[in-house]
């Protein structure tokens, strides 16, 4: 029993390094793909991104309401600004998913140094507490 719960604890100690391994690299990766957002969308802020979508999508569906009648009906082709809006739409669009992706990528990071720390800990305090209890056993 004593070896099976060394083996236990430094397996949960090694995972521990592990998730804290995971976690910089997530945090490093969430920093070099914002970075990429922030140089694709320039001259926009990030922080800029979330306000011009919402103004961007108010004009194009208020174009949308006037033109997509004709244009389903198939007597009109979308207007130059319709489609212009529509593509700055989509790309301000795809833009606020990836900035929320770095998020969720950075907030993950956390989350896994937090528990690769506590999995250390626990590792390590298992592995003291099985040779304290074999010291006592044996002397």
């Amino acid at each position: 029993m004593n070896t099976c719960t060394r083996c236990i604890a430094i397996v949960v100690a090694v995972l521990g390094v592990v998730g804290l391994v995971f976690g910089i690299i997530f945090i490093t990766q969430a920093s070099s793909a914002e970075q990429e957002v922030a140089n694709a969308i320039q001259p926009l802020k990030i922080t800029e991104v979330d306000a011009k979508y919402e103004a961007v999508k108010t004009k194009q569906m208020a174009l949308a309401m006037t033109e997509e009648p004709q244009i389903q009906a198939g007597k009109a082709a979308p207007s130059t600004m319709y489609n212009y809006l529509t593509v700055q739409r989509t790309s301000l669009g795809l833009a606020r998913a990836n900035i929320g992706l770095a998020g969720f990528v950075r907030t993950s990071g956390i989350i896994d140094i937090i528990v690769g720390l506590g999995l250390i800990l626990a590792g390590v305090g298992l592995f003291k507490k099985d040779r304290s209890v074999a010291k006592t056993t044996t002397g």
